[in-house]
């Protein structure tokens, strides 16, 4: 199973707002772990921008602590898996609990 998880940071772990991330971090998933992970920076943050920016890097995942609603809806539309409410731990750390199925969704900390 080959998988592309983005995941939003601040200061090297997961920031709870999607939108406004200094980095994100893209791991590359193989053979249920993660192979590779790339830190790339987003551009300026313009509603709307950022689900196609994913989407062209091939992403397949994203996991969040919040986001809008029309971000969810735009990776719907790209076919990518959302995952808001995450818990703040490193990307790593979040890409296994996904992969073993212990990932924690909690609530979407984005109200707008």
């Amino acid at each position: 199973m080959k998988k592309r998880i983005a995941i939003p940071l601040e200061n090297g772990i997961l920031c709870q707002h999607f939108g406004h991330c200094q980095q994100f971090a893209i791991l590359d998933i193989e053979n249920n772990s993660v192979s590779d992970e790339t830190l790339v920076t987003p551009p300026p943050h313009e509603p709307g921008l950022l689900p196609s920016w994913i989407a062209e890097k091939g992403v397949t995942d994203v996991i969040a602590g919040g986001m809008g609603q029309r971000a969810i809806n735009l990776f719907n539309q790209h076919k990518i898996n959302v995952f808001v409410g995450a818990p703040i731990k490193s990307p790593k750390e979040l890409a296994q609990d996904l992969l073993d199925n212990t990932l924690i969704a909690g609530a979407n900390y984005c109200d707008h």
